[in-house]
């Protein structure tokens, strides 16, 4: 404390006029229009710009929580999507009652092999959130693989990429229908194999999923045919297909549950139990 005082009564002329300046100035701003804007100017451009710097920070640490809502907002639209019926038929039962066959689930890529032959996904939803084996997963620019297993917070899929998949698909133009799987060269391409030569295939022509798979809604995006193969043994065409998805770079993603799924899949095991 006295060494404040010391310091006052040292300085205390150069105190004394630092005061009478500001009061000065003070009494010019508030006596004169013209002085008083240009200092209110000057200091809402000062703090003006904090702000905008300050929001910029906001904004920017936001946009994970702005890419959540992107991403649900985007499951709900692709929800009432699937659950559209063609106009052109008459609604069946059960679009009458407004009962929705398949749920989305949305979630996020953790992890994401692609350079081996066996390539599998990690999410970071589990059973806890309703996913179970053999849904389908996709995202906006369509399929992405089948879920495999699942702990309670996390899942694993087989991707797009993995060898070992094989998928129902068909050629949208024309409705004939192939078993799509990788041959493990490319990443940007798998291929749909056992295409009918009937078919008229095209290089461009859009494959999509067929109404056969279990794991799929019918006309999700695969890709576009960009080569035409024959075998000539079998006299079936196999299709490399240019991927609509960049499977080495992936977020967030929907998983599908269709509630048909397991009624299906218990009635064909049924059936076979029979013959």
């Amino acid at each position: 404390m006295q060494q404040i005082i010391n310091f006052i009564l040292k300085n205390s002329y150069r105190l004394l006029f630092l005061l009478l300046l500001i009061l000065s100035l003070s009494l010019t701003i508030q006596s004169h229009s013209y002085h008083k804007s240009k200092i209110i100017s000057s200091a809402n451009f000062f703090t003006g710009g904090i702000y905008e710097k300050i929001n910029n920070v906001d904004e920017y640490f936001g946009l994970r929580a702005q890419n959540e809502e992107l991403a649900k907002e985007n499951a709900r639209l692709k929800s009432i999507v699937f659950n559209q019926k063609d106009t052109t038929k008459l609604p069946k039962i059960d679009s009458i009652k407004g009962v929705n066959k398949i749920d989305i689930i949305v979630s996020k890529v953790i992890h994401n092999s692609y350079s081996i032959q066996e390539n599998f996904i990690t999410i970071n939803n589990g059973s806890a959130s309703g996913i179970k084996s053999n849904m389908g997963v996709i995202n906006s620019a369509g399929i992405v693989g089948i879920v495999d297993n699942t702990s309670k917070n996390f899942a694993t899929i087989i991707s797009v990429l993995n060898v070992n998949i094989k998928i129902n698909a068909k050629i949208k133009k024309s409705n004939h229908f192939g078993t799509l799987s990788w041959n493990g060269k490319n990443t940007g391409f798998a291929q749909l194999t056992d295409v009918p030569r009937l078919a008229g295939v095209r290089k461009g022509d859009t494959i999509v999923t067929g109404s056969e798979s279990r794991v799929f809604p019918e006309n999700i995006g695969i890709g576009t045919i960009e080569k035409v193969y024959i075998d000539n043994e079998t006299n079936y065409y196999t299709l490399d297909i240019k991927l609509f998805n960049d499977m080495t770079n992936l977020g967030h993603v929907y998983v599908i549950k269709n509630k048909d799924a397991e009624e299906i899949l218990n009635l064909e095991k049924q059936g076979k139990k029979d013959e």
